[in-house]
């Protein structure tokens, strides 16, 4: 396997949303919630959502090792949502979710879309700071936690 982060060594590989590996990242990325918001996402998540053609649900591999997931669901036909955006914690520090983030924001692109959005939460400032560093601004809240006070919620004009 190449360095971590080497872009050589980066793929995304289109995968459904409930394949094996996918199933593997999700749960992790619950976990994660768990610890930092005593619970998991329960955000109403359909896997036929992130089929192509209004969706997707990529892998993102370092050579044959599976660091890290997101996936994209419409909104509306102009409109989509990053939705289990997550890289492993062995992997991060390294650059893979800006990585991870600028190559979803480009499949968002060729799909058509013309805004890209997400939510996250106060437990999360890494992912904050990366979204606000990235050129999204903050929105109004929108889904399941629209109301919820630690929710925050981003987007995006793609070019």
């Amino acid at each position: 396997m190449s360095g971590v982060g080497d872009d050589s060594s980066l793929a995304l590989v289109p995968d459904s949303y409930d394949s094996p590996v996918a199933r593997e990242l999700i749960d992790e990325l619950q976990e994660e919630y768990v610890i930092r918001y005593g619970g998991r996402d329960e955000t109403p998540v359909d896997p036929t959502q992130f089929a192509q053609p209004a969706g997707t649900f990529v892998v993102m591999y370092d050579g044959d090792v599976p660091v890290g997931c997101a996936g994209l669901r419409r909104r509306s036909d102009t409109e989509v949502e990053v939705k289990r955006m997550f890289v492993r914690k062995p992997f991060r520090g390294k650059g893979l979710s800006r990585w991870l983030l600028a190559h979803i924001e480009e499949v968002a692109r060729e799909m058509g879309y013309q805004r890209i959005m997400m939510e996250t939460g106060l437990e999360q400032p890494e992912a904050m700071k990366l979204y606000e560093t990235s050129g999204y601004d903050e929105i109004p809240g929108f889904g399941y936690y629209a109301d919820a006070p630690e929710n925050r919620c981003y987007a995006k004009t793609l070019r």
